[in-house]
């Protein structure tokens, strides 16, 4: 597998994408909480990310920018999907955006 430094710079944008999302969905939700579930899933997605990046194959490897860019294009395959099945109050709410904010007091 080769180095390429765009590959490296676009998976880097896409992980922050999707790491940034999952913390701010998870912060901001407002019907349960916080769960332990909705950690795990940042922490899987940062694990995967750290896997690629500390055992690469044959020297240095772009793969940890293809499993970025990957992850990035599997959560919006799942959000499509979840939308062509779902109504679009149930899909906002999922995104997060039906939650009004939580109230810090």
């Amino acid at each position: 597998m080769s180095y390429s430094p765009l590959v490296m710079s676009i998976g880097a944008a896409c992980f922050g994408l999707v790491a940034g999302y999952i913390a701010h969905r998870t912060l901001l939700r407002n019907s349960r909480g916080a769960q332990i579930s909705d950690l795990a899933a940042v922490l899987a997605a940062i694990g995967g990310g750290a896997v690629t990046a500390l055992f690469p194959v044959d020297g240095v490897t772009d793969a940890f920018g293809w499993y970025a860019i990957g992850l990035l294009i599997g959560m919006a395959l799942y959000f499509v999907n979840f939308r062509l099945h779902h109504t679009r109050e149930q899909t906002a709410e999922v995104l997060g955006a039906g939650a009004p904010p939580r109230n810090p007091t």
